[in-house]
């Protein structure tokens, strides 16, 4: 209540004290639920719901935010004669307000800006960060989540996002930050450098520098392809590279192509969900196409579609989506006689196993972090001019090819998908049948997630709870098969049940907990550290035998007996 009361000061706008003031006199849930807490840090920087209150993504907490953050990059960076710090914003609601927001106070801090003139990919943000020789960037987008929420990410300056300590030691500057008093808003135009089109052909010629099969590109250039932004950043630079790339054979999906932040043909603006991608499929029945690709609003996650052996087309996971990009990519590599021994792959603790099985195939070393992209941005700056990153992936959708951007790219992954459907339509083959072959030569995995939404402070205390039961009381057996092996990153453990021993993790701490039984099955469980929900990683492996339909559907039996366990 103190809070929200200090919100009807003068040093607020008319706006944000005439919703305070509706709160305050009939509506106490969401009153609490705006001012109970401040919006912190957490796995990707700031994300909220739009609205007033301490707890939400508005014009002053975002420069209370960035106030914190340029203190903290002024004492960090303290021997620099000039800061830099590059801006970028999607098309949601809001968002270029909030950048501008953010160039506001970084310039009155006397910090140097190079402000994107128009939306762009949050890929290209990391890009610029490392190409402008920056010390820090902001995106401002809110990823796939639904229209409510906006959000700030914010990038260190190897261009990947903060981890810790950074990450920590930020928070304490923000938290010092109590009142918009201590924030200084005096905008200095000089200190402004707008980056343009120039910039984006720029970031393009890079992502065209990662091709590995132009020459194939021109004998199947007529690939039937649909694709769609489902109304964000991805509309122009998506289909400018397929261009540039050959593909002329391209077509997208009109209604999805206008920006906006109400995402107003979809439920969600997230390309996990198979509603997200349902007018493209449609799209791509009628032209008789032959890849469906459907990026995020801020376009660093790709879904894709393949046709299968009848014809129809298959919405694939994204661990099926990453082990097709790391199989193209490494298959290429040695192909092209590109492989020296000294490259190497990373995934996530949570994404499919099958990926490190095709890493050891092909002699490439794979590095396993934490949840989170930052985690392989952050393998690649450790072992950078040591080790030559080819590539990586994450469950989620995420994928990343090359070196000069620390951040999934759905642009690069588009670019890379389309040219694998290119190489393998040179012998003959759809994507699927490439999948296909993975399968039987590596054996057949698939895996699902459950994410469970607790909303609120109550929502908070119970997933805690549900966190503390798996680990003080864990399961003995999942669907059957013994567990072998219980890894706790809280505790940075790992242990062995069948003898007890004890085996140090080596990555940094998180609350998660993973399950690994005798018959291969994979169980991870986490809070997530940007929405109010507990998610569950079910992963099953067998065998494809001589009929991969019935294979799979025998493997989606098991998972969902290991749900109906792990989650009753």
């Amino acid at each position: 209540m103190e809070r929200a009361q200090s919100w009807l000061s003068d040093q607020y706008d008319a706006e944000t004290q005439e919703q305070v003031r509706a709160m305050l006199e009939g509506n106490p849930n969401e009153l609490i639920d705006s001012f109970y807490r401040t919006l912190e840090f957490g796995t990707g920087g700031l994300r909220g719901i739009m609205g007033a209150g301490t707890n939400r993504m508005n014009r002053y907490t975002v420069a209370m935010a960035t106030q914190g953050f340029a203190n903290y990059i002024k004492m960090k960076f303290a021997d620099r004669k000039e800061l830099r710090v590059a801006i970028a914003y999607d098309g949601r609601n809001n968002s270029p307000a909030f950048a501008n927001v953010t160039a506001d106070v970084m310039t009155a801090n006397g910090i140097t800006v190079f402000l994107f003139d128009a939306l762009c990919p949050t890929p290209e943000l990391s890009f610029a960060v490392r190409e402008m020789q920056c010390q820090a960037g902001v995106m401002i987008t809110a990823s796939h989540n639904p229209k409510e929420y906006n959000g700030y990410k914010a990038y260190w300056e190897d261009g990947g996002q903060i981890i810790s300590p950074h990450d920590k030691n930020i928070i304490a500057e923000v938290n010092k930050i109590t009142d918009p008093s201590m924030v200084n808003f005096q905008r200095r135009p000089e200190l402004i450098v707008s980056l343009s089109e120039d910039f984006d052909k720029l970031y393009l010629d890079r992502v065209m520098g990662l091709s590995l099969s132009l020459d194939l590109i021109q004998k199947h250039r007529h690939l039937g392809i649909v694709y769609t932004p489902i109304h964000g950043t991805g509309r122009r630079l998506v289909p400018e590279i397929l261009k540039m790339k050959g593909f002329d054979n391209v077509s997208t999906v009109a209604s999805q192509m206008t920006v906006d932040g109400n995402f107003p043909t979809v439920k969600s603006p997230n390309p996990e969900e198979p509603a997200a991608m349902a007018l493209a499929i449609e799209q791509a029945k009628s032209q008789d196409a032959d890849l469906v690709m459907a990026t995020d609003p801020d376009a660093d996650r790709v879904g894709i579609a393949v046709k299968d052996e009848k014809g129809d087309f298959v919405l694939l996971n994204g661990n099926q989506a990453a082990c097709l990009f790391l199989y193209y990519l490494l298959k290429r590599w040695k192909e092209l006689g590109k492989l020296t021994g000294k490259e190497y792959v990373v995934k996530t603790i949570v994404t499919t196993e099958l990926l490190s099985e095709i890493a050891r195939k092909f002699e490439v070393k794979h590095y396993d972090v934490l949840t989170g992209f930052k985690y392989i941005a952050s393998k690649i700056l450790e072992l950078e001019d040591r080790q030559h990153f080819i590539g990586g992936g994450e469950e989620s959708y995420g994928y990343l090819a090359g070196d000069f951007v620390r951040d999934k790219d759905a642009v690069i992954a588009t670019s890379l998908f389309a040219e694998a459907a290119a190489w393998a339509a040179e012998q003959g083959k759809t994507l699927y049948q490439v999948l296909k072959d993975i399968y039987t030569e590596f054996g057949l995995y698939k895996e699902k997630l459950v994410s469970i939404t607790k909303k609120g402070i109550s929502g908070t205390e119970e997933i805690n709870a549900m966190m503390a039961r798996f680990r003080n009381t864990p399961p003995t057996e999942i669907a059957g098969s013994k567990i072998i092996e219980i890894r706790d990153y809280k505790k940075q453990e790992a242990k062995c049940i069948g003898n007890g021993a004890i085996t140090p993790i080596s990555l940094p701490k998180s609350d998660v907990l993973q399950f690994f039984t005798a018959d291969g099955t994979k169980v991870s469980v986490r809070p997530s550290g940007t929405e109010p929900k507990i998610k569950f990683y079910f992963g099953v492996k067998g065998e494809i035998g001589n009929d991969l339909d019935k294979a799979l559907l025998a493997l989606d039996e098991k998972l969902v007996n290991v749900e109906k366990e792990i989650c009753s």
